[in-house]
């Protein structure tokens, strides 16, 4: 019998596992017509800030302009820069420069491909306003040395949890360590919606309100706006779907972290650089993320067995044509630019099998046993 496809993620299989709750969810929006706003969207906020640890959240139209409206709930704006990766998708740096300020990046760590903190206090001017730390792959950024170094520059920190929905800390949830975090609800992501969705999450309550009205035209009451804001509103529908999914969130971070863990057992040996946990954290394997020189070729390989695999990401942010005005050149950022060139992203969905993980593990070992596959990589 002919092997299966492997897809990169397999939102089917998520899909049709809780589909009766989905509809459920769907149904009641229905009858209620509460389409947007509403009660589904305050209980989906109640119940996710009480899964992040947090006293509060604040539902949004998407990831990206829970960016956007956290960083102007911090007061960050025109004139002021704010400190990043370069190594993350361009929403991080999108978001800055819609509220008027200058992204400057620092380089990553390359073991965990998030910030390194090393790198973080040369970047700081007398302009800094803010410090975005990106919970990358579903890792967690070094939140004890960034929120440190930001409150000795008195800086307010956003994280961008976006790929880290549950992933821990030093005993803390991602979105509790910062003044706020985003999360974006793409269907892709841990927690995906039926289109696009995002929160911020924050114990500040100040900034909680300010968002919500934000979100929502400026407005309190209705037809009295007290700050002119935007409509990025989240739709009742997908808070509906958020509140039935949320529920199994638990369940398919520990399936994830039990894949990549049969990922490392069955790669050990293979000549690629593994995901690698920094010590006292959970990740919870967004993507399961290998590295290689010869990763293009390990791509192509994969393609021809009918298993699917990623790049996340090809060209960094500082190399974009958007971001050329900013002046950073190839070389700016070794580990980074490096990372660009050898990351691949293997299969990684809570219903993947064990049969599914030992194919896509053979068929990587197959690719560098073969004798044009001999270098070593890293």
């Amino acid at each position: 019998m002919a092997k299966m496809r492997i897809p990169l993620v397999d939102l089917r299989a998520q899909h049709s596992a809780c589909r009766s709750e989905i509809w459920a969810a769907i149904e009641r929006v229905m009858e209620s017509s509460q389409f947007i706003m509403g009660e589904e969207v305050e209980r989906f906020e109640a119940e996710f800030a009480a899964f992040c640890g947090a006293q509060f959240a604040a539902g949004t139209s998407s990831g990206t302009t829970a960016l956007q409206l956290a960083l102007l709930a911090l007061g960050v704006g025109a004139g002021d820069e704010v400190i990043t990766t370069s190594h993350t998708f361009i929403a991080t740096a999108e978001a800055v420069s819609h509220v008027g300020a200058r992204p400057v990046f620092v380089d990553i760590d390359i073991t965990t491909y998030t910030m390194d903190p090393d790198k973080l206090e040369a970047a700081i001017t007398p302009r800094t306003k803010a410090i975005i730390p990106v919970h990358l792959y579903g890792h967690t950024a070094d939140m004890r040395r960034i929120t440190d170094i930001a409150r000795r520059h008195r800086l307010v920190v956003l994280e961008d949890a976006a790929q880290a929905h549950g992933a821990v800390c030093e005993g803390r949830r991602v979105g509790t360590w910062g003044d706020a975090a985003a999360f974006s609800f793409y269907p892709g992501k841990n927690l995906g919606a039926l289109g696009d969705a995002g929160a911020v999450v924050t114990n500040n309550e100040a900034v909680a309100r300010q968002v919500k009205l934000l979100r929502n035209h400026g407005r309190a009451e209705k037809y009295e706006h007290q700050c002119i804001g935007y409509n990025a509103r989240l739709d009742g529908l997908q808070a509906a779907v958020l509140r039935a999914k949320l529920r199994h969130l638990e369940e398919w971070n520990r399936s994830r972290r039990a894949m990549a863990q049969r990922y490392n057992q069955a790669l050990a040996g293979v000549p690629l650089v593994l995901p690698s946990e920094r010590p006292g954290c959970q990740a919870v394997y967004h993507l399961y993320v290998v590295r290689s020189q010869r990763r293009d070729a390990l791509r192509d390989h994969l393609r021809l067995q009918d298993m699917e695999a990623g790049i996340h990401y090809p060209l960094p942010l500082h190399l974009q044509p958007a971001y050329s005005a900013l002046g950073y050149r190839n070389g700016a950022f070794p580990c980074t630019e490096q990372a660009a060139r050898e990351v691949l992203s293997l299969p990684m969905y809570p219903e993947m099998t064990e049969d599914q993980v030992h194919q896509v593990s053979a068929a990587v070992a197959a690719f560098f046993a073969s004798p044009v596959a001999t270098r070593t990589t890293g």
